[in-house]
């Protein structure tokens, strides 16, 4: 079964870190752009992050630049997205995208949660 599967989300304190992981099961992510996505309770989908199929182009969106950082390990067919000095407000399902055109996988998601 073709898949991507997120893990590591949490409940942490204000200020803390979680680093989210994405494997992909079924295939190799090496030729995917993969995209980090959340979702808090009555908003809309937001992208948060991406990077290349290389490693070489990441963005990000303004709320988090400066505090999360992604990376990918073909080796692991794993991306990652560390997340540092976290706020109540990126308290939010976090879900994992891998494009290469014309394929399209979507992870089940892994709930964050910042509060003390």
């Amino acid at each position: 079964q073709l898949q991507l599967v997120e893990s590591g989300g949490g409940l942490v304190q204000p200020g803390g870190s979680l680093r989210l992981s994405c494997a992909a099961s079924g295939f190799t992510l090496d030729y995917y752009t993969i995209g980090w996505f959340r979702q808090a309770p009555g908003k809309e989908r937001e992208g948060v992050s991406c990077i290349s199929s290389s490693g070489g182009i990441t963005n990000y969106g303004d709320s988090v630049k400066g505090r999360f950082t992604i990376s990918r390990d073909n080796g692991k067919n794993t991306v990652y997205l560390q997340m540092d000095s976290l706020k109540p407000e990126d308290t939010a399902v976090y879900y994992c995208n891998g494009r290469r055109n014309p394929y399209e996988y979507w992870g089940q998601g892994t709930q964050v949660t910042v509060s003390s």
